[in-house]
């Protein structure tokens, strides 16, 4: 089968016309799933770490980081102010359910006083902060600004003081 344009010279010619109608159109023999795996010869799509390599780290991983070294910020601007305090994330508030509810806002990190052998805990709702985020670039600033408003809440002091970049973004 041969198929050409006589103005321009062009000329396009297959070698076994049935061999299109198998492969879907591809000349090539790859059914329709590898050529959409592999386009343009650049390789599978996918993480650039795999989970195997010791520097992969998962979303929540990435996270976690941003409320500790938070935590690191604030502890050496503060020193001795914040020994024993303790940092922690959790996926979602307890009783998010009746907070959605009674319409209320849901909060995105929340300060539990010392008690008994316990220091006092700072904790944040990833999945809270990075809704409310409008983006990855932001999430950094938004997850330093929860700490340091429930930080500031447990020391008594406004967050301004607490923290001289803090400012308010939600």
């Amino acid at each position: 089968m041969q198929s050409s344009n006589h103005e321009s010279g062009f000329t396009v010619r297959l070698a076994d016309p049935d061999a299109a109608q198998q492969t879907g159109g591809d000349s090539t023999g790859r059914s329709f799933m590898q050529r959409r795996r592999n386009r343009h010869g650049r390789g599978l799509r996918g993480e650039v770490m795999l989970p195997t390599h010791p520097g992969y780290r998962t979303r929540s991983d990435r996270f976690d980081d941003m409320v500790l070294d938070s935590a690191q910020r604030l502890h050496d601007i503060w020193g001795k102010t914040l020994d024993g305090v303790r940092f922690g994330v959790d996926e979602i508030p307890p009783a998010l359910e009746q907070l959605a509810a009674d319409s209320a806002p849901i909060p995105m990190g929340s300060y539990t006083p010392a008690s008994g052998e316990d220091g006092p805990m700072i904790t944040v709702y990833r999945r809270v902060v990075e809704q409310a985020c409008p983006g990855i670039e932001e999430l950094q600033d938004l997850v330093h600004d929860v700490v340091v408003e429930h930080t500031a809440e447990m020391l008594g002091v406004a967050p301004e003081t607490l923290d001289p970049v803090y400012r308010r973004r939600y």
